[in-house]
């Protein structure tokens, strides 16, 4: 049985849904952020059609560098990016909060980079 408790939480429209820019990228550079508040990493991903982007994400709790290089994670690319100290976040890295620490969302089968969440 979970320990979450439920919230209440508001409706969005499909058309709120179909804002959010959720896409498929792989990763393909992870530096430590040592100037991060909370222990963070720099990582590059390649979002296909969308460019390379960066974001600083606070997932240094379980991930080491080389855990994620190669690996597709799932990302918000049209947030407006946000200063984190001396690096400029491009995109929102998704992923599951847990006692461990943040769990970065992957894709089970590889999709082409750039794929949009359905």
């Amino acid at each position: 049985m979970s320990n979450v408790i439920a919230q209440e939480v508001d409706s969005i429209s499909w058309g709120d849904f179909e804002k959010v820019l959720i896409v498929a990228g792989t990763v393909v550079r992870v530096e430590p952020f040592p100037e991060a508040r909370k222990p963070a990493l720099k990582v590059w991903v390649d979002f296909g059609p969308y460019g390379e982007k960066k974001t600083s994400a606070q997932i240094a709790g379980i991930y080491k560098p080389d855990d994620l290089l190669g690996r597709q994670i799932v990302g918000v690319i049209n947030f407006p990016e946000k200063q984190i100290g001396p690096f400029r976040s491009q995109f929102l890295l998704t992923g599951f909060h847990t006692d461990e620490g943040i769990v970065v969302t992957t894709v089970e089968r590889s999709v082409p980079n750039g794929a949009r969440l359905a």
